[in-house]
């Protein structure tokens, strides 16, 4: 489970490979990988594409196939596409087709990207909407699905791409049945690369200077890799947003709007019991600030890279009433997150 503030349901987005902070009571971009867990967004200190000349990595794209050269796609980039395809469509790996050259930065693995995206079923020809993404921020990198990731790397900001994805480099022999995918399913992908941002490097856990614990708040023990372990006081929980630095870094400042790199822990203050967490994912999560509850959002905003906070966050800056489905969370749950700040863009 997860809480980015991406679309329509929260499981999609882990299917991709995704980490997000959901809330669907705030305004998203409309179909932002409708939860996929593309744990997923980008990572920091480094300029925004688009000035200058372009990157020009040394980087071999994912060649075009059969498959992918019978993907007609029509339309403006900065709109949604009109894709037509003879069904069915199948591929034994990754092929890309170049719809729309592009002549921005180039993608490469550990790029900060943002997408539109348009999923269907290679089989049926039907428009998956829970794939579906517009301004989707990722970063290429695992743990993307390797046919999303295979279709982006080399690609220039402002090309559109259409990609025919196998099952292999999709969800597996599985399938997945909840978007409708059988296990021979391909996917077709059309994506539109709208922004790209250099490779960048997060710390791996917090460096600042250890500060003096505040009363009132959760007590934070970490083990030897850095993981928090939280412990709820026996006491009720505040009913306002509570923030607190337990590590004072040094490093670029989080503006409102960023995407930025946390590994992060989440607990029910009335259960004191883990609902989510980074560290057992063994990787940190990048997401925008403006795309997560906002208690959330607001403990991260100011503060710098390499810090430490801890976020007491009531329902009514959390999820209110609507928690993601399948999960443990209620309209009541009042929410505590120690977040180690890693990057920011």
């Amino acid at each position: 489970m997860s809480f980015r503030r991406f679309g329509d349901s929260i499981e999609s987005l882990h299917l991709l490979g995704i980490s997000h902070l959901h809330s669907e009571s705030s305004a998203v971009p409309k179909k932002l990988l409708s939860s996929l867990a593309i744990a997923a967004v980008a990572l920091s200190l480094v300029a925004c594409s688009g000035s200058g000349e372009p990157a020009k990595p040394d980087c071999e794209a994912t060649a075009s196939g059969a498959n992918s050269s019978k993907v007609e796609v029509s339309g403006k980039a900065d709109e949604a596409p009109t894709v037509e395809f003879p069904t069915p469509l199948t591929a034994s790996a990754t092929e890309r087709s170049v719809i729309t050259d592009g002549s921005g930065d180039i993608a490469v693995e550990g790029s900060a990207v943002t997408l539109d995206i348009a999923a269907y079923n290679a089989t049926s020809g039907e428009e998956i909407t829970a794939l579906t993404a517009e301004g989707a921020e990722l970063v290429l990198e695992d743990p993307l699905l390797p046919g999303i990731l295979n279709a982006v790397l080399c690609s220039p900001a402002d090309a559109r791409v259409a990609a025919v994805v196998p099952p292999a480099e999709a969800f597996g022999e599985a399938g997945q049945e909840q978007l409708g995918l059988a296990a021979s399913d391909s996917v077709v992908f059309v994506i539109d690369v709208v922004k790209v941002a250099e490779p960048v490097k997060a710390l791996p856990r917090a460096d600042g200077e250890d500060q003096p614990a505040e009363e009132g708040f959760p007590t934070v023990e970490l083990a030897e890799d850095g993981a928090p372990t939280i412990t709820i006081p026996a006491t009720d929980p505040p009913s306002e947003l509570r923030i607190s630095v337990l590590k004072q870094g040094d490093g670029a400042e989080v503006a409102e709007g960023d995407t930025v790199t946390v590994h992060y822990t989440g607990v029910d203050w009335a259960t004191g019991e883990v609902f989510d967490s980074s560290w057992t994912r063994g990787e940190p999560a990048p997401f925008g600030t403006d795309q997560v509850i906002p208690g959330f959002g607001k403990a991260l905003v100011g503060q710098k890279v390499g810090s430490q906070v801890i976020a007491v966050i009531p329902p009514a800056e959390g999820y209110g009433d609507t928690p993601p489905e399948g999960s443990t969370i209620t309209p009541t749950s009042t929410l505590v997150f120690v977040a180690d700040i890693l990057a920011t863009q």
